[in-house]
């Protein structure tokens, strides 16, 4: 039985064994590494995220953003019911948590930032990476911008996306003739699409479920540019959205601190993080704009009501062989 081969599940601060001579010696055939040493639970991305964000109490979670992105909301207790738009896992204590994810994110972001780059380069001005993003991302919040990106639409679909029903992808961008093109629409609307897909598994647990969140974590590279992805995200979720100093590590990071937790396991794993890990973290804390909200759930409802484009994109424009 599947049972019987699958070793025993360990939460966080439970010796998982100990390093063996074979396995010190695959490890490190010089003999510098010496077996003995005690071993934790393994754990996955969602699990070492959520040390890297210091979200592993109930009703806190984090937003892992890359070329895909999830959610992870720590859950007070079961969801009334089986919804295929959530992922259920669970913390390194053993504590249930809900994630969404979407397969995309900032790939073609990423394509629309390097065609201004190439233009910039062209006119004889080349900018570095940082400068661009930076100039870009900062114009998608600027005063002169609408709430809901002026009626433009773009649709971020690289591969395909489960949560959309889509198989395939086809990235998009779309507006009406008397849409408000600027460029500070143009970039809004490129943020607003990148996060509406995490959004649909997002509404199932906060809007069906009625799954409580008191705050989030975000971390990853978009976060880099000062408050801007950050006060969009916080608009989506309508959630205070915090970015910590040391959100920018990663699993490898997380997994290290799970292996640290091994020798304070006398405390439980949130107060852990709490007083030893994050006691002196500095982070920024952006609060959800009312404007922002209603100007993100206005694209939304025109993000999801458009999604046939994306269908008649992936009939009328076949992937070469």
């Amino acid at each position: 039985k599947l049972e019987d081969l699958l070793p025993e599940p360990l939460v966080a601060g439970t010796p998982a064994g100990e390093l063996t001579e074979e396995g010190a010696k695959l490890l490190d055939p010089t003999g510098t590494l010496q077996p003995g040493i005690t071993l934790a639970p393994p754990e996955g991305d969602a699990g070492t995220g959520m040390m890297a964000t210091n979200s592993v109490r109930k009703r806190t979670g984090n937003v892992s953003a890359g070329t895909s992105i999830f959610a992870t909301v720590v859950l007070e207790g079961k969801l009334k019911a089986l919804h295929p738009e959530v992922d259920l896992v669970t913390t390194p204590a053993g504590d249930l948590a809900g994630m969404s994810h979407a397969n995309n994110f900032t790939s073609d972001l990423n394509a629309w930032v390097g065609l201004f780059g190439q233009f910039a380069e062209a006119l004889g001005h080349p900018v570095d990476a940082g400068t661009l993003y930076g100039t870009l991302f900062r114009a998608a919040i600027a005063d002169d911008v609408d709430a809901n990106c002026g009626g433009l639409l773009n649709y971020p679909f690289r591969s395909g996306e489960f949560l959309a029903g889509l198989p395939e992808g086809r990235p998009l961008f779309a507006r009406k003739p008397e849409a408000r093109m600027t460029l500070g629409n143009f970039m809004r609307a490129q943020l607003f699409g990148a996060f509406s897909p995490v959004k649909i598994g997002m509404d199932v647990m906060t809007k069906d479920e009625h799954v409580q969140v008191d705050s989030l974590v975000g971390h990853g590279g978009i976060f880099t540019t000062p408050k801007v992805a950050q006060k969009i995200l916080a608009a989506a979720f309508d959630t205070p959205i915090k970015v910590m100093a040391t959100a920018a590590e990663g699993g490898a990071w997380g997994m290290a601190v799970l292996g640290d937790y091994l020798w304070h396991a006398d405390e439980g794993l949130a107060d852990y993080l709490d007083n030893r890990v994050f006691a002196d973290a500095e982070s920024v804390t952006e609060i959800p704009d009312e404007k922002d909200v209603e100007g993100f759930e206005d694209f939304f409802a025109r993000f999801r009501a458009g999604l046939p484009i994306e269908h008649a994109a992936i009939a009328a424009i076949p992937l070469e062989d």
